[in-house]
C-alpha cells in the first residue's frame, strides 16, 4: 500500500471518528474564524502548506527572511526590551527613564505630549487642559536638554513617537546630543515620522499630505548624509490596527504607506538603496496568538519580494523588514485589569515568537491612566521572563513547519496583497488616504468586531463574560494640573533668556528654505540650537504649506 492511500485511508478514519463524536458533543461554533475572518480549518495537514521551501520559507537571515532577518536571531541578541514612557514635565519623564534603564531596559521611547504632537507650545491657547497628559510636555531644546539628562546617548537607542513634527524633535534630538559631545553619526534610534497612518487612523497631522511627504523625504535625505546609523522613520501598522483593523488591513495598508514612501523619495531624487536600509516598521501584537506570528512572518515576506522585483533595491539590507512591536493597548479592559498581564503576555510571545526587534509591552492599568511605576516594571519583567526563562529564544523560528501557521502565513500573504492591488488601482496610498478607503475599510472592521462582541460572539474575559462587581482601583498615576502653569513660565523663561535676532533670522531662513526645494532639515537644526520652540518653527511652516482640514 502507498504512503498516500495509508494517508487518505487514516483520515477518513478520522473523519468517520469526528463525526461520531460531534453527534455527542457539537463545536462550540460553526465556523471558527481568525480576527481576520480568515476559516480556521478543524486539522492542518501536509496538504494545507505547498510551500517551495527554499522559495517561500528559506532560512533565517536571507530572502525572503520569512523566518527572520538574522542569522542567529535571539541565539546571538535578545530584541531589545523598549517601554514607552512619557508624561507630565521633562524632569519628571527623565526619572522614570533613569528607573527604567536600571530595571534592565535597553532602549528609550519617548510619548510626547497633545500639544507637542501638533505643533503647539504649552501657553498656545490650543494646548490649553492637554499639557503634559498623554506624554511629555517638549516646547524648546531646553526641555530636551531635561529629557536626556544624565542619559548618555551614545550609549541609548532611543525611539520618538512623533509625526508632523518629526523634523523639529529629531533637530533637537541632534541638539542635545552634541551638548553631550556625541556627534550625530553616533545617534541611534528611530522618529516615528509616519503621517500617512495620522491622516488614516490618529489625527495628529498639521499640514496637508504632499508638504508632509515632502518633509519626510527631506528627513531621508540628511539623515543619510548625518545620521547613518538612525532609522528615519517608523512605517506603522500599531495605529491602524488601534483604529479597528483586522491583522491583513494592519499589514496591507502598512506595507501600502511603505510603498507610498519609497515612490516619494525616489521622485525627490534618492535612490533605493541609499535610503531604504533606514526603513524600519512599527506592528501591533494582539491576542489571536498564532494569527500574530503568521503576520509578522507574512510581512517579513512580502517586503522583501516588494522592495527586489517591485524597486529592484540589490542592497540585501533594503529587502529586510526591521520592526518594533508594541502590545495591543485597545485589547486592554478597565474592568479585572489584572488580566491584562496574562493578554499582554500573550501578545508579547506572538511578538517574539514572530521574530520582532524590539518590543514594548503595555502596562496593567493603562485602559484607566498612565502606568505606574509597578505596573511599568511589571510589564518590563514580562519581557524578561519570556527571554530568560520560557526557552523560546533558544531556537529560531519555532513556529516553523507548523501546518496551521504556514497556512496562515500563507492566507495573510495572499488576502494583504489582494488589498494592496485595489490600492494600487485607486492610485496608490497617499490618493487612497485622500479619498478615505482606509479608513471606510477599518471603520467597517471596527463595527463588525464590535458587534462580535455585543452578541457575544467573541468572548473578552470580565467585560461581556465572567464579569464581578468591582470598584475601580484608585492607585493610578495621575499627573499634577499645577504641571500646566510651570510649564508655561519655563518657556515663557526660554524666550525671554534667549538671543531673539538669533530666533528671528534662523526662522526668517527656515521660511526661505520652506518656499523653496532645498532641504528644510539645516535649517530646522540651526532654529532649536537658538531654542527656537516647537510651536514656533511649525507655525513657520504652518504659513508655507497650510493645514490640514480632513476629508
Amino acid at each position: 500500500m502507498s504512503h498516500s492511500s495509508n494517508y487518505e485511508e487514516t483520515k477518513k478514519n478520522w473523519e468517520n471518528d469526528v463525526e461520531k463524536a460531534t453527534k455527542r458533543f457539537p463545536e462550540r461554533k460553526e465556523r471558527f474564524t481568525t480576527s481576520s475572518d480568515l476559516s480556521i480549518e478543524r486539522l492542518y495537514n501536509p496538504q494545507h502548506s505547498d510551500d517551495q521551501y527554499i522559495e517561500e520559507i528559506g532560512f533565517p537571515g536571507q530572502y525572503p527572511y520569512t523566518r527572520g532577518i538574522q542569522p542567529t536571531m535571539y541565539r546571538s541578541r535578545y530584541w531589545t526590551m523598549r517601554q514607552y514612557a512619557g508624561f507630565g514635565s521633562a524632569e519628571e519623564t527623565n526619572q522614570r527613564f533613569r528607573y527604567l534603564l536600571k530595571q534592565g531596559q535597553t532602549g528609550l521611547s519617548v510619548a510626547f505630549d497633545l500639544p507637542t504632537q501638533i505643533g503647539y507650545d504649552s501657553d498656545d491657547p490650543m494646548a490649553e487642559g492637554e499639557v503634559g497628559k498623554v506624554g511629555v510636555a517638549i516646547d524648546s531644546l531646553k526641555d530636551m536638554e531635561q529629557l536626556f539628562d544624565q542619559i548618555p546617548l551614545d550609549q541609548v537607542s532611543t525611539s520618538m513617537t512623533i509625526n508632523a513634527p518629526a523634523s523639529i524633535l529629531l533637530a533637537m534630538y541632534i541638539a542635545v546630543g552634541e551638548k553631550q559631545g556625541v556627534t550625530p553619526d553616533k545617534l541611534t534610534g528611530t522618529i516615528q515620522n509616519d503621517i500617512l497612518k495620522e491622516y488614516i487612523a490618529r489625527g495628529t497631522y498639521i499640514y496637508p499630505p504632499k508638504p508632509s511627504m515632502r518633509l519626510i523625504t527631506d528627513i531621508f535625505a540628511y539623515c543619510q548624509k548625518n545620521l547613518p546609523k538612525f532609522n528615519t522613520i517608523s512605517i506603522s501598522g500599531y495605529h491602524i490596527r488601534e483604529a479597528g483593523s483586522t491583522a491583513v488591513q494592519e499589514v496591507a495598508f502598512t506595507i501600502a504607506n511603505g510603498m507610498a514612501y519609497v515612490d516619494a523619495a525616489l521622485e525627490a531624487g534618492l535612490e533605493v538603496d541609499q535610503f531604504a536600509p533606514r526603513l524600519a516598521f512599527f506592528f501591533n501584537a494582539h491576542n489571536q496568538f498564532f494569527e500574530e506570528a503568521a503576520k509578522f512572518r507574512a510581512a517579513r515576506r512580502m517586503w522583501a519580494k516588494i522592495m527586489k522585483e517591485h524597486y529592484g533595491a540589490e542592497n540585501p539590507k533594503s529587502w529586510k523588514l526591521r520592526f518594533h512591536t508594541q502590545t495591543g493597548g485597545s485589547t486592554l479592559t478597565a474592568q479585572q485589569p489584572d488580566n491584562n498581564i496574562v493578554r499582554v503576555t500573550l501578545q508579547a510571545l506572538a511578538a517574539v515568537m514572530g521574530g520582532t526587534q524590539s518590543l514594548h509591552t503595555n502596562s496593567r492599568d493603562e485602559a484607566l491612566a498612565l502606568p505606574t511605576e509597578d505596573s511599568a516594571r511589571i510589564a518590563l519583567r514580562t519581557q524578561q521572563i519570556i527571554a530568560n526563562e520560557s526557552g523560546v529564544a533558544d531556537t529560531i523560528d519555532p513556529l516553523a513547519g507548523s501546518y496551521y501557521v504556514e497556512s496562515l502565513t500563507d492566507q495573510i500573504e495572499k488576502e494583504a496583497n489582494e488589498y494592496i492591488e485595489r490600492i494600487k488601482e485607486l492610485g496608490g496610498a497617499v490618493q487612497a488616504v485622500e479619498d478615505g478607503y482606509m479608513q471606510r475599510e477599518i471603520h467597517k472592521a471596527a463595527y463588525d468586531a464590535q458587534k462580535r462582541i455585543e452578541s457575544k460572539e467573541d468572548i473578552i474575559v470580565g467585560l461581556n463574560e465572567y464579569k464581578l462587581e468591582e470598584e475601580i482601583n484608585a492607585d493610578l498615576l495621575r499627573v499634577d494640573e499645577a504641571l500646566e502653569k510651570s510649564q508655561i513660565e519655563k518657556t515663557k523663561n526660554v524666550r525671554n533668556t534667549r538671543d531673539q535676532v538669533q530666533v528671528d533670522h534662523s526662522l526668517q531662513q527656515l521660511k526661505q528654505a520652506a518656499v523653496s526645494t532645498e532641504n528644510v532639515m539645516p535649517y530646522i537644526v540651526k532654529a532649536v540650537k537658538v531654542y527656537a520652540t516647537v510651536g514656533e518653527i511649525a507655525n513657520v511652516l504652518r504659513d508655507e504649506f497650510g493645514e490640514y482640514t480632513g476629508m
